[in-house]
């Protein structure tokens, strides 16, 4: 423990999940560092950390060109709000925490007037324009990533790296077993249990969740004694999903705060690209993928992304185990099919366990909160 150094960090989170991560960093560096200051941008998780927030991030917490372009002139204000802060605050270090883009241009102000920058999360090199290394590299003192195939791409390019571990592997723990979840949420175990995971953002939900609700609505023609779970992020409002509940002709039980219980109790899930996939993976649930983005952005993607897949799950086991639903694919019809055939499908669903088993271990056995710790320490200390 550093009883005597006090210390100023800001960091800048504009997702979800790098509130989260955010959270979780911060209080494990409290630990060691008791007179910590802790300033910056993000939602819910990073407040009641502890963390004085000069912005609330769930206000931009959008994805895609279209999206960004409709919320430029709020994300340029957030971005103003944070290069004053850095000015007037002049913290030893800048965290960025995913929310690429964004915390790129941020991260070029911070070093532009000598504040050391630490990006945490890193961009999807392997996916996107390679050069992107060289120009992260130029604005940052050091990348964590979270991938242990991630520090190729920067070590090739002379870029300070660090490889500290995903942090879901240790996030990821159910509070209850799930005996107990299935008593608390009154889920019956002998009947199918069909989780619904539609993103921690509103374009998200307003995208995925009527597929999802109207694949559950022929699934439970098929299945009538299944049962439709919905883990609702922290980032959403009730008002929001029950909206499109309201409209359903079926019985979903809505869950908050408690992610990992849900996901635990289900026989399938049907979910959005992105962390959740990972999380759901470390918990073995058989899974179905599905993302729609904006016409106009889904066309860039596929001229700028490079790469075979979009689920982590599949990216890190460098084949498709999971079945993904993009674009127009991605329809209720479709979706109630995959599911179908986890649900009947025995081998299947068990050779889809196995492989994620195999992502579990390619993750490594975590630590990932307490190895980035270490990094930032050493980073004040230098």
């Amino acid at each position: 423990m550093l009883t005597n150094i006090s210390s100023k960090i800001c960091l800048s989170a504009g997702e979800s999940s790098g509130d989260s991560h955010a959270a979780n960093l911060y209080l494990e560096l409290k630990k060691q560092i008791p007179k910590l200051n802790a300033i910056g941008m993000g939602g819910a998780k990073m407040s009641q950390a502890g963390i004085s927030l000069c912005y609330d991030s769930s206000q931009i917490a959008v994805i895609g060109v279209v999206e960004v372009a409709k919320h430029y002139f709020e994300i340029r204000r957030a971005l103003k709000i944070m290069q004053d802060l850095l000015l007037n605050e002049r913290p030893d270090l800048l965290i960025c925490v995913d929310y690429k883009e964004f915390n790129y241009q941020l991260a070029k102000f911070a070093k532009r007037n000598g504040i050391k920058v630490l990006f945490y999360v890193s961009p999807q090199v392997w996916a996107w324009r390679k050069n992107r290394v060289k120009k992260y590299g130029a604005v940052i003192d050091m990348m964590a990533v979270i991938f242990p195939f991630e520090t190729g791409y920067y070590e090739a390019e002379n870029v300070p790296v660090r490889y500290v571990g995903h942090p879901s592997v240790d996030k990821v723990i159910p509070r209850f077993t799930k005996s107990e979840a299935l008593k608390n949420f009154s889920l019956n175990a002998d009947a199918p249990i069909i989780g619904l995971v539609a993103g921690s953002r509103a374009n998200e939900i307003k995208r995925l969740l009527p597929i999802m609700l109207a694949a559950a609505e022929r699934l439970k023609v098929d299945f009538p004694t299944a049962q439709f779970i919905l883990p609702q992020a922290d980032s959403l409002s009730d008002a929001l999903i029950q909206r499109y509940l309201s409209r359903a002709n079926i019985k979903v039980t809505v869950i908050k705060n408690q992610p990992y219980d849900v996901m635990q109790c289900c026989t399938a899930i049907m979910t959005c690209s992105g962390t959740a996939t990972l999380e759901i993976a470390l918990l073995g649930i058989p899974m179905v993928i599905c993302y729609r983005l904006n016409s106009l952005t889904y066309w860039l993607g596929k001229h700028l992304v490079k790469t075979r897949f979009i689920g982590l799950p599949n990216i890190v086991f460098g084949e498709q185990i999971v079945r993904e639903l993009i674009q127009n694919d991605a329809t209720a019809k479709n979706l109630a099919t995959e599911i179908t055939r986890l649900l009947t499908d025995s081998e299947a669903a068990q050779n889809c366990r196995a492989d994620l088993e195999i992502v579990r271990e390619k993750l490594g056995q975590g630590g990932g909160i307490q190895n980035m710790a270490a990094l930032v320490l050493e980073m004040l200390q230098r």
